[in-house]
């Protein structure tokens, strides 16, 4: 296909301000932005960076909290042909410098409460950016360089296959790849939260989600911006604040991670908490990691419907569980989106080429790879990491699924997590399941470890429950209970918390650290 300007993601500000310049389209704690106002902010941003030398291929870093200039900057990024790269802001000034020499930006957009963090960051790195600017701070430098500029109309023309952005992973195996993101993945994308969400200008969308990470921004704002809807960013996750703001601003979605949801609950149900009118809400949207069954009725108890999706940095949305299915199939993370085709395969064929993989039968977990347009290109200056991973155009997510005959897929566990235990194959996500419906246990996460005679054994670090003690005999009775006695954890450790990614996935690699500030209980 010929490079045009209308491939290119940065176009969508403008085609919305010509189409409805005075509808609300973006706003933070700061400032609301119509369309027309959104447009013109970054035409000047592209002055700005492009002032700055900022060109095709160029990468521009942004460690920036959720306000409106981390949208301008990645609508501007794509307008010049650059490549935006989101920095988890979370993360330690090493870890920042290691993300810098591995991208190498041209340019650094950051928060001025962030600063300090960033200098650092760039004192560390071979590659600091060349270019940095401050919003923010008092007097506002980002807001002085855009009134400064003047409008710069450029769109580059662009191929679907071009690239648009680096996403980090999560890192749940403890080494961030940059998954390099091409246009039609955003665009392809949108069209599958369009489709999913049935989103329409009408709609008011929350995202009370860091902007660094895939959910916040791919699977929440950039979807809702490309409808024509409008995203009212939160600067952090508060539980009383994200009630307060569906009610004064007649929300119509926002999406969670599981703990945030939990946390929603709780306020909801706090004694002498005042109910809020939550009647402008058609759904709640939950993603990131496996939310428990429980969860979910609870909040359906609470007149409120839960949407689930699944999907990782590589491809966004692979799964969706629309509202209608949310009950009746409580525990899936229902079926592929309309724009990419998934499928099964037996592990065992894995590793051969791909005209001898074969699917896995229904009940039997296969792990899950998946092509179309909403795949990455392949991990940033990785070859022989996007070789593992895309083979003949098929990506391997790592994900292990069953599925049923109506062809709702549930996870069992990721590849890496499995654990051999007496020669049986062990599914953590599976124990993990099925511990999650204990009153003793708030959350829980399951590894092998070795053991001289079964080869593995299962190891669980628990977060009890308000007011529980740690009962291993009682844990290790219950799971023999709903669990076949090979899967029953042999130890159990109490931990006050599981250290997690900014999606909600469990950093297992980090658990280790915790056994030796914690209550132990083996068999």
């Amino acid at each position: 296909m010929e490079p045009c300007a209308t491939q290119n993601v940065g176009a969508w500000p403008r085609r919305h301000a010509e189409l409805a310049g005075d509808r609300l389209a973006l706003a933070d704690a700061e400032r609301a932005l119509d369309w027309r106002t959104l447009d013109e902010r970054c035409a000047r941003l592209v002055g700005v960076l492009a002032s700055a030398g900022v060109g095709p291929g160029d990468r521009v870093a942004l460690v920036l909290g959720n306000r409106t200039a981390y949208l301008e900057a990645v609508f501007a990024a794509a307008r010049l042909g650059a490549i935006s790269v989101p920095v988890n802001a979370r993360l330690a000034p090493p870890e920042i410098a290691q993300l810098f020499d591995d991208c190498r930006p041209a340019a650094l957009l950051l928060d001025a409460s962030l600063a300090a963090r960033a200098d650092e960051a760039c004192a560390r790195s071979r590659h600091a950016p060349r270019f940095r600017l401050v919003a923010g701070a008092e007097p506002d430098a980002y807001e002085a360089a855009l009134a400064a500029a003047a409008p710069d109309p450029r769109i580059a023309a662009v191929s679907p296959d071009d690239p648009m952005m680096i996403l980090y992973t999560s890192g749940t195996t403890g080494v961030p790849k940059g998954a390099l993101l091409p246009h039609r993945k955003t665009l392809f994308n949108a069209l599958n939260a369009v489709h999913f969400f049935e989103l329409v200008r009408q709609d008011r969308v929350l995202v009370p989600l860091p902007l660094f990470h895939s959910f916040g921004l791919v699977i929440l704002a950039l979807p809702a911006l490309y409808a024509g809807a409008t995203v009212q960013l939160e600067p952090r996750f508060d539980p009383a604040s994200v009630w307060r703001r569906v009610e004064a601003l007649g929300i119509s979605y926002f999406g969670a991670v599981p703990t945030m949801f939990q946390a929603l609950l709780d306020e909801l149900q706090r004694p002498g908490a005042r109910r809020p009118d939550l009647s402008s809400l058609r759904f709640l949207f939950s993603a990131g990691a496996a939310i428990p069954v429980g969860l979910i009725r609870a909040f359906e108890a609470e007149g409120l419907l839960v949407k689930q999706g699944f999907g990782q940095t590589e491809t966004s949305i692979l799964c969706a569980l629309d509202a209608v299915d949310a009950l009746r199939k409580a525990g899936s993370v229902g079926r592929p989106v309309f724009h990419a085709e998934l499928r099964r395969i037996e592990r065992a064929t894995l590793d051969g080429p791909v005209s001898g993989w074969r699917d896995a039968a229904p009940a039997e977990p296969g792990e899950i790879v998946v092509r179309g347009p909403i795949t990455m290109l392949g991990y940033w200056e990785r070859p022989d990491a996007t070789a593992e991973t895309i083979r003949g155009g098929w990506l391997r997510t790592g994900d292990l699924a069953v599925a049923d005959d109506e062809g709702f897929v549930t996870l069992v566990g990721r590849a890496r997590d499995l654990f051999i235990s007496g020669g049986e194959n062990v599914y953590p996500a599976e124990v993990e399941a099925a511990y999650a419906t204990h009153p003793d246990v708030r959350e829980i996460a399951v590894v092998g470890v070795p053991d001289a005679h079964w080869g593995e054994v299962g190891h669980a670090y628990v977060v009890l429950a308000a007011g529980a003690r740690l009962d291993s005999d009682a844990l290790r009775a219950f799971g023999r209970e709903r669990l076949a006695s090979f899967k029953v954890p042999s130890s159990f450790v109490a931990v006050p918390s599981l250290p997690r990614t900014a999606s909600g996935k469990v950093q297992k690699h980090r658990l280790a650290e915790r056994d030796s500030e914690s209550d132990h209980e083996t068999s």
